[in-house]
């Protein structure tokens, strides 16, 4: 197989929060956290309950923090001795590892949000919340392709306050965003910014699947803020921080991504019904065809994905879809020329890598499409049956 058959996403070096979770013990506090930071710390007791937006109203951060503060919840993942790579072999006497991060309550049943990497090999997962009340959690769900895991505590209702979700499609740069976590573990610390960017921005999660649309901020978020919410100026839940990227050797503060909401809400409703997410994949690797690639390689749309490789027994190697054959280079960047070029999927546009995925995430594993592609210099219409995306794990 010349390639993976993941879509290839345009790489951001990120020093993710994939260490988003710090070793406790690991971190000492001396002074401020890296002097002039705008990190708040805010101490327990918690304030009030969160309680509904009424009006369209911007919220100021202490109004936001008082509502949604009291569904953000630490997370505390442990996994055994003999799961921690650290550990020399054989050595009965090392500590098992434990690790730091957020999530926020979603309803009045116990479900919690948070990353896949939080808890990623944890044995145990225990769930502190802003009354002190500690709970241990059981794992309803993951999705390393989202890097987004769903948790359950047993607690009554009224020790619960959960946060509502946003639409994430309605953010705009420049619009204020708050972010509430437990960086360094500091329980239920708020930093304010804005939204940098939106849609264009693409991240890699745990299992290297490519993760589209996320937001980027420039609210402070640290280690130990994984998995905690991105909160609109209304004190919806707009994103869940997942990732940061600095410059190379560079320790002082990066960019934040967060996962987008309406992402989330459509993992977490298949996490809460099945425990999983079953996703359409095609089986091909490509890359966006932009009006400069189509003209130095001449070819016949300036929009589209051209197919690089084709996945042995995938879908697209069943329906006859071609890959490339010869290797170019065009600006640094490596193709493979001679495939196909994907230009509609079941009667849907597309003009990216990224909308190709955006159209395989409208249907189903099994589910027969038209896909439209050019070949050579005829338009073809090919019917393919989707495949399913294999269970994917960290």
């Amino acid at each position: 197989m010349r390639r993976a058959t993941v879509l290839r996403a345009a790489a951001l070096g990120a020093a993710s929060l994939l260490g988003g979770l710090i070793a406790l013990g690991g971190v000492t506090l001396t002074g401020d956290l890296g002097g002039g930071t705008t990190t708040v710390v805010r101490a327990s007791p918690a304030p009030t309950p969160a309680a509904p937006v009424a009006d369209d109203r911007r919220l100021t951060v202490s109004e936001i923090y008082a509502r949604a503060a009291p569904g953000v919840v630490q997370i505390t993942s442990t996994a055994a001795a003999s799961d921690n790579p650290s550990a020399a072999p054989f050595d009965q006497q090392a500590a098992p590892r434990q690790a730091l991060g957020s999530g926020f309550v979603i309803d009045k049943t116990g479900h919690i949000v948070t990353n896949y990497h939080v808890i990623e090999g944890a044995d145990e997962i225990e769930v502190s919340f802003s009354n002190q009340d500690t709970l241990s959690a059981s794992v309803v769900g993951t999705d390393p392709s989202t890097d987004i895991a769903v948790l359950r505590v047993q607690s009554t209702s009224r020790g619960l306050a959960p946060l509502a979700f946003g639409n994430s499609d309605t953010i705009r740069v420049g619009d204020p965003v708050v972010a509430i976590g437990n960086p360094f573990g500091l329980r239920r610390t708020a930093t304010a910014g804005i939204v940098s960017a939106v849609q264009e921005r693409t991240i890699t999660a745990p299992n290297g699947y490519p993760i589209d649309h996320v937001i980027q901020t420039d609210a402070e978020i640290n280690s130990g803020n994984s998995g905690g919410p991105l909160l609109s100026s209304r004190g919806e839940v707009i994103g869940v921080n997942s990732q940061i990227a600095r410059a190379d050797g560079s320790t002082g503060n990066g960019i934040g991504f967060a996962i987008p909401s309406n992402t989330v809400k459509e993992v977490v409703a298949q996490l809460t019904a099945t425990g999983k997410v079953d996703r359409a994949v095609l089986g091909i690797s490509g890359s966006t065809v932009t009006a400069e690639l189509a003209r130095v390689l001449r070819l016949p749309v300036d929009q589209g994905v051209l197919v690089e490789d084709v996945t042995d027994g995938s879908a697209a190697a069943q329906a006859g879809l071609r890959g490339g054959t010869t290797d170019v280079v065009v600006a640094g960047e490596s193709h493979v020329l001679g495939g196909d070029v994907i230009v509609a999927v079941g009667g849907r546009r597309v003009g990216s890598t990224e909308e190709l995925r955006d159209a395989l995430a409208r249907h189903k594993p099994g589910r027969k499409v038209s896909v439209q592609i050019h070949r050579g210099t005829k338009i073809v219409t090919v019917p393919v049956t989707l495949g399913r995306q294999p269970a994917a794990t960290g």
